[in-house]
């Protein structure tokens, strides 16, 4: 008989297949998961299982108290860090971790992201925020769970579908959308940004900010109430 969660599980092996596939992140580095926010559970990548072994029947379904609903296998490490960000983060509908090279750097450098052109303008309105860097205390405790609510105060002011991305100071990038493929689509975007803006720093380390104007016009045509950008 199949499993009633036979769908989710499949869109969640989909969406992690992307890792590998877009360059973000090697052998069992990063996960993806997927919320079914009116069954209140999502699918997630098991624990250190490589990409090339993965199968659909392996995801692990979790409930939002954090209790395993399906699967024989342990669910990624970082699940305590999915589920504080599904139970905050308002419309999100899918989390990517990844260790994506780039991305990466600039979150060990503890550093956010600059918007140095219109092409990072065309995704987000802002730096690529970066964490603090998490204190002794927050260590010894729920290490997984406090890196979620690094993560959430960080977005205290912020609206987390307009930046669907962050960096955890010292550790690697997070990226979530309004669904698991958005959310992969956001982490390919934040590699490609922070890989952007590395090259500029190194070709021109005083570069400046990329002027205000700028940002509202390339933002907006994509993502404001008079949005032009693309199809209807």
């Amino acid at each position: 008989m199949e499993s009633k969660y036979h769908a989710l599980k499949e869109r969640a092996w989909a969406a992690n297949m992307e890792i590998p596939r877009r360059g973000l992140a090697i052998y069992t580095f990063g996960n993806v998961s997927a919320l079914d926010a009116r069954a209140g559970v999502f699918a997630i990548k098991p624990s250190g299982v490589p990409y090339e072994q993965l199968q659909v029947e392996h995801m692990v379904v979790v409930d939002l108290e954090g209790r395993i609903v399906e699967g024989t296998l342990r669910p990624s490490s970082d699940t305590r860090t999915h589920l504080v960000l599904y139970r905050n983060l308002k419309g999100v509908g899918g989390i990517v971790h990844t260790h994506s090279t780039y991305a990466t750097g600039w979150a060990q450098a503890h550093l956010p992201i600059p918007i140095y052109g219109t092409t990072h303008a065309d995704h987000l309105a802002e730096d690529v925020p970066c964490t603090e860097v998490m204190s002794a205390e927050a260590v010894e405790r729920d290490y997984e769970m406090e890196t979620g609510q690094q993560i959430l105060e960080c977005f205290r002011h912020r609206d987390p579908l307009h930046t669907p991305m962050v960096l955890v100071a010292g550790h690697a990038p997070f990226a979530w959308g309004e669904t698991p493929e958005k959310a992969v689509y956001n982490a390919a975007v934040l590699e490609e940004l922070a890989k952007m803006a590395f090259i500029t720093r190194g070709i021109h380390p005083e570069a400046a900010r990329l002027p205000d104007r700028l940002v509202r016009k390339h933002f907006e045509r994509k993502h404001g109430p008079r949005a032009y950008y693309g199809q209807k």
